[in-house]
């Protein structure tokens, strides 16, 4: 598993904490997923409180406050600036949102606040798309991990561009990439991590399951799957049918 700006995470689920029905089945829910990193929206810790943020350091885990419900550069930069001073992390998930329906990043927006938060000394994992254009100037401006959408997020739709989502691992071998957004299966999960991602982060499919729980038990059996099969070097698809019996050394009649 890739370094993430330096650290070494136990898992490659990463976890939101928004939507869940209560704090109890969120809690459950993280326990049962043996997920490395919370997601931690600003606005969401200071409408639940401490007892909240309690909860959260009682997990255990690694905190990811992100810049959700931000539509500008200079309103993503603010909530960057204040979620550091609270939870004690140069860690950002940057999202700048450039269209209302499908929560689709500004490029431009986003590009404009990963400069300034990484020259601020911020680690930044900015939530963009597949496009490889944007994705280099994301790098060059000082962000050294991408997060590209599987789908709009919330959609559960999985995997929308494979090719392009291909084309942009092999691209940047060496970039560490999180598939944010769009996952609804454990299954789409497994297929990321096949394709070579390096850990995928989700939230509504979990907290919007009939289980939470035994769902985020799935998600975190498949990331692992997902990795394990990427890490065996898959067999290439093939056009045509190849017997897995031999014929040499058949009797013939």
């Amino acid at each position: 598993m890739r370094d993430f700006y330096g650290v070494t995470l136990p898992s490659a689920l990463m976890l939101g904490t928004a939507r869940y029905p209560s704090p109890a089945v969120l809690e459950a829910a993280f326990r049962s997923s043996g997920a490395a990193v919370a997601t931690v929206s600003l606005r969401r810790e200071q409408g639940q409180g401490g007892a909240f943020w309690d909860m959260i350091r009682e997990l255990g885990v690694r905190v990811l406050p992100n810049t959700a419900g931000c539509h500008s550069a200079r309103e993503a930069i603010t909530t960057a600036q204040m979620a550091r001073d609270l939870f004690d992390t140069p860690w950002i998930k940057l999202e700048v949102i450039g269209h209302a329906d499908t929560l689709q990043p500004d490029p431009f927006g986003l590009l404009e606040a990963a400069e300034a938060l990484a020259a601020d000394g911020f680690e930044v994992f900015p939530y963009t798309t597949e496009d490889q254009v944007l994705a280099q100037r994301l790098l060059d401006a000082g962000c050294k991990v991408l997060m590209p959408w599987g789908a709009p997020i919330g959609s559960g739709l999985g995997l929308n561009n494979r090719y392009g989502l291909r084309m942009l691992r092999a691209a940047f071998p060496d970039v560490p990439m999180v598939i944010d957004a769009g996952l609804g299966l454990p299954s789409q999960a497994a297929e990321a991590m096949e394709m070579g991602f390096d850990a995928v982060l989700l939230n509504t499919a979990v907290a919007e399951a009939g289980d939470p729980a035994a769902m985020a038990r799935a998600f975190a059996l498949a990331v692992e799957a997902g990795a394990a099969a990427r890490a065996a070097d898959p067999m290439e698809p093939r056009e045509m049918a190849s017997p897995s019996t031999p014929l040499i050394g058949k009797g013939w009649l």
